[in-house]
């Protein structure tokens, strides 16, 4: 099941979050080719950030999944989403951060 916990200092009221939900499930369903109905989203907003040395509005995010990421899939992930936020929350690309995580990469095969 891949999780994308999205955390910002945007601040959520008032902000129609619903197709952040919906659009970010469909793009990491797509991308990384699970069923949307495993696919988790968490969405955490008015928390304090700081990058690059200001508080403007800013993402840090993380993508885990069991599998199913490649440099290729990663960076179409980043893009995607990033498109996504800036479109939702106004957090521009350079302002978005997103540490992509497979949990089954570089653990070795069992020969059982």
């Amino acid at each position: 099941m891949p999780v994308f916990n999205i955390t910002t200092n945007v601040d959520l009221q008032g902000i129609d979050v619903e197709p952040i939900f919906s659009k970010a499930t469909s793009a990491i369903a797509s991308i990384i080719g699970r069923p949307p109905h495993l696919v988790m989203v968490v969405l955490n907003g008015s928390i304090p950030i700081t990058f690059t040395g200001s508080k403007d509005p800013a993402v840090f995010a993380q993508l885990i999944s069991m599998g199913g990421i490649n440099s290729v899939v990663k960076k179409k992930l980043i893009t995607t989403l990033g498109a996504i936020l800036d479109t939702h929350l106004s957090v521009p690309p350079a302002r978005f951060f997103c540490h992509v995580i497979d949990t089954t990469a570089n653990h070795p095969t069992s020969k059982l």
